[in-house]
């Protein structure tokens, strides 16, 4: 909504001295609305707030005040760098693996040497794109024009906030907030052949088909070796610091931190030896062992015991093998069991060595109480005596065995692991990086949009109980209002655009307590789990929740409901193939019952008691349901029904076009006209008369003073010449398209002649 197309200006247009809008005055000064210690907080990430005061009559002929601001958010650049920092750091810890993974036969070897020289290219662009956003200086958001620009393809288009503050004489003060933003789209990558929803399919149907020169893994494999070779470099440092400190403090002799220690040590490590369970490792073990050059069958696999705990259960192999890579029936699978299951009994002697040292100092019994199942009966009783000064000197070796057992581990599951991700890239090199950057391109606009709308939706809501505790406790629902039609270049927008959002379940937040002036988030993670963390205020993060300052993750549940609404959506019910939008609003809406049954199951009693009373949301639900089902042109009713029950469940609102221009100025002062008339009493002869001031550039002048509600005199004044008319009703159909532009025609002559 910050700019409007040359080539629609004359849609907005209006006769203002016809007209007499309601507008009071307009400034540039924010206001606090929940108080004067956020609105630092709400600064530091907008910027250049646009405001327009209104007055308008209810209907028991009194006055209401409506405080309209837009604001532009930093965020729109400073996401998107932080996120191409994360890729950058991530890429290159990837490369080195890759590198690392030790001999291959030529194959497999020069496959490796096209993929990384591939990837090194990618890491390059990304920063070499780093280094051109951090040198934008200027406007803090990416207009229009711009959005073909190569540089700033991460920057999302046109984010603003779009605030309505509504002071009515008897209901109390609300505030309506809605993210405006150009749907997430790779527009410089072009939409020649689809979007992301469509080019991904087809990738990998491709690549499951196609078996030459590679090994296949499904892309929940794929994305099941990224976690289980984060969860590697999480554990082992965190495994090796609770060693050290379990040695500190037999050094200081103390038999109550000893316990303590020997506790978290024994969790990280359980955690640690659970994260090497998955089918995957030993797959990608055997498929690793045949790309070894002159690899040597030790024997063939005899069937596990199942009173053998340590090992994993045999499940069937997860990978497809292609008949280019040979298969070894008989590669020794016990090897990596006896490995894996070392950490395991490092650990209970170490256990054991405890229980015997607190034991004979004459402390509590039996630290590993809880670990009684896991330890060997005999182990406690083979460790021999020592004296009491030398708790150090005892379990020094112990820990050294643990840290060199967990090391050969790692070393085998992380190099296994890479093959895995090797794989991934020695399919079709360019078109897979290529998919992997417009990915990366249009989750960074939607997390960009989704970061800015979660911060202010904090701000406004931070002294709610309620919101606070469903925060934590269920999540946030985020809807996307789409007014992309489904033709020419919009559908692989749209395309984009769903998986953009989709993705965004990948991402959490994480509240903590800003310790300097700097309050910008930070994104930390990688590509298949985002952690953003919210920098507050000392005041501000001590009125959270304990859950919440303890650091819990927060989720998000986003939902895209799309309806076109322009004349070449027209043309797409008339002639093309809307298929694409009914699959996509049929989707969410089953995400959107999921989270209502989540909501209604794990929120307070009382609390869901008191909130059904307030609304009923069961019943816009079966209407939303409906009117999906029953597949109407335009039908606008998907997206008012939408927004009524995200406003309801506490949401985030969004509403995005192209550009974020004419038809989300159009939705949005509908929408605000709308809440107007239904939730605060506007009168209903003023509707049309609001709605066209909202929507016009140049709106000054007052309601004539025959015009006063006070008094009770509302005289039938009408615009003389009034050009402008509610056009997202008119694009409800053509005809009444052509009608419009008929009347306005004639008006035009009419007032010229």
């Amino acid at each position: 909504m910050g700019e409007i197309e040359d080539g629609e200006a004359d849609h907005i247009t209006t006769d203002v001295q016809g007209q007499k809008c309601a507008l009071v005055c307009e400034c540039t000064a924010p206001e606090s609305v929940s108080g004067k210690d956020n609105l630092p907080f709400l600064n530091s990430v907008l910027k250049n707030p646009v405001c327009k005061l209104y007055r308008f009559p209810t209907s028991d002929n009194k006055w209401m005040r409506i405080r309209e601001q837009m604001s532009e958010s930093i965020l729109s650049f400073h996401i998107p760098k932080e996120l191409i920092s994360l890729h950058i750091k991530e890429d290159l810890c990837r490369n080195q693996e890759i590198k690392e993974l030790g001999e291959l036969s030529p194959h497999w070897d020069n496959l490796r040497k096209n993929v990384l020289t591939h990837c090194d290219q990618m890491v390059n662009m990304y920063q070499d794109i780093l280094t051109e956003l951090s040198k934008e200086t200027g406007s803090s958001f990416k207009s229009s024009s711009s959005k073909g620009e190569k540089t700033l393809e991460f920057v999302p288009v046109n984010l603003h906030l779009q605030r309505m503050q509504v002071h009515s004489p008897h209901l109390k003060d609300a505030l309506y907030d809605v993210i405006t933003v150009g749907a997430p789209a790779a527009h410089f990558q072009g939409f020649k052949n689809g979007g992301l929803r469509k080019l991904l399919h087809r990738f990998e149907t491709e690549r499951r088909n196609t078996g030459y020169q590679f090994i296949y893994y499904s892309p929940e494999n794929t994305a099941k070796a990224k976690e289980v070779l984060s969860n590697i470099n999480q554990l082992q440092p965190l495994v090796a610091t609770h060693a050290d400190l379990l040695l500190n403090s037999a050094s200081q002799h103390s038999p109550d931190s000893l316990k303590n220690s020997l506790k978290m040590l024994s969790e990280k490590t359980e955690l640690f030896v659970h994260a090497f369970k998955d089918q995957l490792v030993r797959s990608a073990l055997l498929a690793l062992y045949t790309a070894r050059p002159g690899g040597v069958l030790k024997k063939p696999p005899s069937p596990k015991s199942s009173t053998e705990e340590s090992s994993p259960q045999e499940q069937p192999p997860l990978m497809r093998r292609q008949d280019s890579i040979p298969h070894h029936s008989d590669y020794d699978e016990e090897e990596w069991d006896r490995v894996w299951a070392n950490v395991g009994k490092s650990l209970n002697c170490i256990i054991a060595m405890v229980d015997k040292l607190i034991e004979r100092d004459g402390g509590s019994e039996g630290s590993g109480s809880n670990n009684d199942g896991e330890k060997e009966p005999s182990l406690a009783d083979s460790i021999p005596s020592h004296p009491r000064e030398d708790w150090y000197e005892q379990l020094y070796p112990l820990i050294l065995t643990l840290k060199d057992c967990m090391g050969e581990v790692v070393n085998r599951a992380k190099q296994s692991l890479t093959f895995v991700l090797l794989q991934e890239l020695a399919y079709s090199l360019p078109q897979c990086l290529m998919l992997t950057l417009r990915r990366d391109i249009v989750f960074s606009q939607a997390l960009a949009g989704l970061v800015c709308g979660f911060i202010i939706k904090l701000q406004t809501s931070l002294y709610d109980p309620g919101f606070l505790q469903q925060l934590h406790t269920v999540g946030l629902i985020v809807q996307y209002e789409g007014l992309l039609s489904t033709y020419s270049d919009e559908i692989g927008m749209l395309e984009d655009m769903a998986v953009g959002i989709s993705d965004l379940k990948k991402v959490a937040f994480k509240i903590i307590e800003a310790k300097s002036n700097d309050v910008l988030p930070v994104v930390t993670g990688r590509r298949e789990h985002y952690v953003v963390e919210v920098k507050l205020p000392a005041r501000m993060f001590e009125s959270l929740p304990l859950q919440i300052k303890e650091g819990q993750l927060l989720h998000v549940y986003p939902v895209l409901f799309n309806v076109g609404i322009n004349e070449q959506q027209t043309l797409a019910e008339r002639f093309g193939d809307v298929s694409l939008q009914e699959s996509i609003n049929q989707e969410n809406f089953e995400l959107l019952q999921e989270y209502y049954k989540i909501f209604m199951e794990k929120m307070p009693p009382d609390y869901i008691s008191h909130f059904q009373e307030q609304n009923d949301l069961k019943a816009l639900l079966e209407n939303l349901h409906q009117n999906i089902q029953s597949k109407k042109r335009k039908n606008v009713e998907i997206m008012w029904l939408a927004a009524t029950i995200c406003r309801k469940l506490n949401g985030i609102r969004f509403t995005c076009c192209k550009s974020a221009k004419d038809r989300t100025s159009m939705s949005v002062t509908l929408e605000q006209c709308s809440i107007l008339r239904d939730e605060h009493q506007l009168h209903k002869d003023f509707f049309i008369r609001a709605l066209d001031c909202m929507r016009s550039r140049q709106t000054q002048g007052a309601l004539n003073e025959s015009d006063d509600p006070e008094t009770g005199c509302l005289t039938d004044n009408k615009p003389t010449s009034r050009h402008f008319y509610p056009v997202a009703l008119l694009l409800v159909s053509s005809h009444l398209l052509v009608v419009w532009l008929i009347l306005s025609l004639a008006l035009l002559l009419a007032k010229y002649q």
